[in-house]
Formats: C-alpha cells, structure tokens, sequence
C-alpha cells in the first residue's frame, strides 16, 4: 500500500480514505475506513471513462452481480454509487494475496492445495451460475486466498447467462489467456465459458505457467481456438491433467459440469482428504515484513487493539501498486 497522493480524495461516500491499494487504465483502488471505523476497499472509477454512458452500464451491472452473488464466494458489496462524479463502489476488505501472487511468489501449489483451491473456486463458480450469471473473466488476479477458501472478485465483465454481448460488433471482453474459444469468436459465453476458464487457472496454479502463453494477442487467440493445451508440468496423478484437458476442451458441450469437476476433484486421495478435512486453508505465509506506523496513525481508535492484521484486494484492472499484501504492528 501506498501514501495518499496529492489530487487524490480524502473522502468518497462516506468513507475516508487511508492509502492506495492499487491501479490500473481504468481507475483506482483506495483503502478506506467506513464510519464505523471498518476497513473497506474503495473503487474509483477514472473521469475519463465515468463520462461514458456504456461504461457506467457496465460499472452498474458490476455492482448489482457482485450483490447478486453475495459476500461468501466474493467480496461483497457494501456501498455504491454508479450514477456519482465518478462511480464509486466500495467492498469489504478481503484478507489474504491473490492467487497470482501466491504463486509468484511461491511457486506452483502441490496437488492437495490445487485440488482445495479447485473445489473452492468450483463451488464460488456454482453460486454465481445459480445467480443467472456468468463470470466471463475468471484469473489468478481475480481470486483472492482467504483464510475461508477461495474468493472470485471482478465483475466488471458478468452478464447474464442468456445475454448477448453488450459490446460493438465484433469486440470481446476478457484476459484473452483465459478466454474460451467461443468468447474469442464474440459468441455468447455461458457457465461452460467460466469452466475454461478454469481449467486454465488451476494449470496456472499448478505450474507458475499460463496454458497458451502470454505472447501477442494474435499467438495466444490462435492456440486457444486451434491447439490443444501445453499441459506439461501438471501431474497426471489421480486424473488430474484429463481433468483439467477436460475442462479446456475446445467445445463447450464436452467440458464437464461444476457438479462433475467437484466430485472429480473430491476422489483424488489425500487432495479429498484435504478438502473435507481442512476448511480454513493455509494457502500462503510469509516472513513478517517491517513496520507500517503510517497506517496506525491514520486510524489509530480503530486499529489500537489490533496486533498483525493482513489486507488485500485485487481487480482486473488495478493490479498492486508495490504489493498487495500490507501488514503493520498497530499500537
């Protein structure tokens, strides 16, 4: 997290803000205190796109799925104001890294903790569905480790399972790595979209590798539609290399149901074992990093009693700034 800059605001709604957590090309992700003294992330949209009417659309849209979908397998929603100057939202704080960090930071996860973070990010997928919704932009980035499980945050970019593109003719929405063949082709994307999406998460997740590489967008949207998966470096042990070439299957028809891939991932021995047995996840720890004592001062009634406190929080398009984790000794 980052000081304040000058032009920033001191306040959004009703809530003050602390510090920065992240950017990105379309706004801006503050840390901020509610009037109660609760953390909350702020999410502030740039003028430059507020002036737009598709964007605020899309911006309101964000706000009522993340609502839809409640705060158990996401972040949810706790004010928002998509018709200000410019849209607002704000969202509990989530405590733990994003997967992307997580793995960068710690390299690839064991087969147990793949599995465990797949029937987390399955059952979240699940919910979301039941919502009449599909996500569209499942990644690293947009899951966040809590000490629960898994959270899918980002919604920039759901829409309803039987919609079409809100979009210009032609254009696509989504991190083309993780898009299926049929979001590259402009099709309408269903809940079977949001499982290839998966299946290239949890490759990621199991190799520190993207499935289709990260080169120019021509490359990539070329392997997907056409090419089957690179999925060396994901173990074959207890089917789960079939299961994730499943799930990346190149027609939507033949990828397997969230229903399926849970059950799949439940027979893996130890992996069920872990998933069962293990419910508050320790998906990542690191050293104790050197104090923060700005923070404290900031909101000193509210954090005096607080010893090591954690806080993250991770949008599509507000990647950390330096870090996103922040942990400081209040006093």
């Amino acid at each position: 997290m980052e000081h304040l800059k000058p032009g920033d605001p001191s306040r959004v709604g009703n809530y003050r803000l602390i510090g920065r957590l992240g950017e990105g090309g379309m706004g801006q992700v503050f840390l901020g205190l509610s009037p109660g003294g609760r953390q909350v992330a702020v999410k502030v949209i740039h003028p430059g796109y507020a002036s737009g009417k598709q964007f605020r659309e899309r911006f309101a849209r964000e706000i009522e799925a993340a609502r839809r979908v409640g705060g158990f397998h996401t972040a949810s929603v706790v004010d928002a104001d998509p018709g200000a100057d410019p849209p607002w939202m704000v969202t509990a704080f989530i405590q733990g890294p994003s997967l992307q960090q997580a793995v960068a930071e710690g390299g690839p996860f064991s087969l147990e903790r793949v599995c465990r973070l797949g029937a987390g990010l399955a059952e979240g997928l699940a919910a979301i569905h039941a919502c009449g919704l599909v996500h569209r932009d499942l990644k690293p980035s947009n899951v966040i480790l809590a000490d629960d499980g898994p959270r899918i945050i980002d919604f920039g970019i759901a829409r309803a399972a039987e919609a079409s593109p809100m979009t210009t003719a032609g254009m696509v929405v989504g991190t083309y790595s993780y898009m299926s063949p049929e979001q590259l082709r402009g099709d309408v994307a269903g809940p079977a979209s949001d499982v290839f999406a998966l299946g290239c998460t949890l490759a990621f997740a199991a190799t520190a590798r993207i499935t289709f590489g990260d080169d120019s967008i021509v490359t990539v949207v070329y392997r997907i539609t056409t090419e089957p998966p690179d999925l060396s470096g994901v173990t074959e042990e207890h089917g789960f290399r079939e299961l994730v070439r499943d799930c990346l299957s190149k027609s939507p028809a033949n990828r397997p149901s969230l229903a399926t891939i849970m059950d799949r991932l439940a027979e893996t021995g130890t992996a069920a074992q872990a998933v069962l047995a293990d419910p508050v996840a320790d998906y990542w720890r690191a050293p104790k990093p050197p104090l923060v004592p700005y923070v404290a001062a900031a909101a000193p009634q509210y954090l005096k009693d607080h010893s090591w406190g954690e806080f993250v929080f991770d949008f599509a398009w507000a990647q950390p700034v330096r870090s996103s984790i922040m942990r400081a000794n209040f006093i």
